[in-house]
């Protein structure tokens, strides 16, 4: 696989991150607001009512994309209806900074996932930057006290982010068509970035409604769970439009478009780039200062993504 990371290609692969950043921390934010499921499931309506102007096409009976459901159905299980669900389910018992440090072993899982599912090959440099990253990872669970390890104590977030990390990996792999290859998608769905999203929402909305009335029916036939409440207001408006038009729309659009340019693993290291930001939101916004230890996982994820772009 020929893989080339060019200033455009770079810049292009900064945007999700930085849109992932905002989404955890207004994840954390309206957290007692609105159920995490039906929170994404919100997300992607709106999302996918902004692009039904331009894409409507794609619903037609004639539409390729019912030729080819099965892709379709995956990549909307993984992208849509799990990662950010997981998401926001995880920001329910963990901080915005700790669950964006814990994403980024995704560049581990990405190497993992195309060595052993996409005959893949990996390189040494790749290798040592992902095993910085888990450094990284490694050094705020356990609190900056790395004797800890020993008898550390995860929260229900942490696994949960986890799980997200490789229901991403495998998506990042499915939508990657190296060139030269038997394209999977047709033209007219390939060529357009709008059409090749909503072809995910179709199935995507089916797997996050469904989450979402799972959730429901949870917790309101288990007396020990919470209550399912949506408590509406301006707060949950305006979060609910940004995590539609940023994270939603224009992060998928970019990280598509890089992960085609550079390939899955090499995308896969700019993700580390969302606790930065993160730490910095959560500052402002949230009042969740950083301590050292995560100053010291900052430096092992940026060191991870300087050697895994070294060629």
């Amino acid at each position: 696989m020929n893989q080339r990371l060019t200033l455009s290609t770079a810049l292009l692969l900064t945007v999700p991150p930085l849109m992932w950043a905002g989404n955890a921390v207004v994840g954390r934010a309206v957290a007692d607001l609105i159920p995490p499921m039906m929170l994404n499931f919100l997300r992607w309506v709106i999302a996918f009512a902004i692009l039904l102007p331009f894409t409507w096409q794609v619903l037609k009976p004639q539409s390729s994309v019912w030729q080819n459901w099965k892709r379709y159905a995956v990549l909307g299980l993984l992208g849509v209806g799990c990662y950010n669900a997981l998401m926001y389910l995880a920001l329910h018992t963990s901080t915005p900074l700790n669950v964006t440090l814990v994403g980024a072993s995704v560049p581990m899982w990405m190497l993992a996932t195309g060595a052993l599912f996409f005959n893949q090959r990996i390189t040494r440099l790749q290798v040592a930057g992902a095993l910085l990253s888990m450094a990284g990872v490694l050094v705020v669970l356990s609190r900056g006290q790395l004797s800890w390890l020993a008898h550390i104590e995860f929260v229900p977030g942490d696994f949960y982010i986890v799980l997200a990390s490789i229901a991403w990996a495998f998506y990042s792999w499915l939508l990657f068509q190296p060139a030269g290859s038997q394209q999977k998608d047709a033209p007219e769905i390939r060529n357009n970035w709008a059409a090749f999203l909503m072809a995910q929402m179709i199935f995507g909305l089916g797997w996050s409604g469904a989450l979402a009335g799972g959730e429901w029916l949870l917790t309101s036939t288990n007396s020990s769970a919470s209550s399912w409440q949506i408590y509406w207001g301006w707060p949950l408006a305006g979060a609910l439009l940004y995590i539609a038009l940023g994270p939603a729309l224009l992060a998928y659009r970019c990280w598509g478009l890089g992960v085609q340019r550079a390939g899955p693993a090499i995308a896969g290291f700019f993700s580390n780039l969302t606790p930065l930001i993160a730490a910095v939101l959560s500052a402002a916004f949230l009042g969740e200062l950083p301590h050292l230890y995560h100053a010291v996982a900052f430096l092992l994820i940026a060191g991870g993504i300087v050697v895994s772009s070294r060629r």
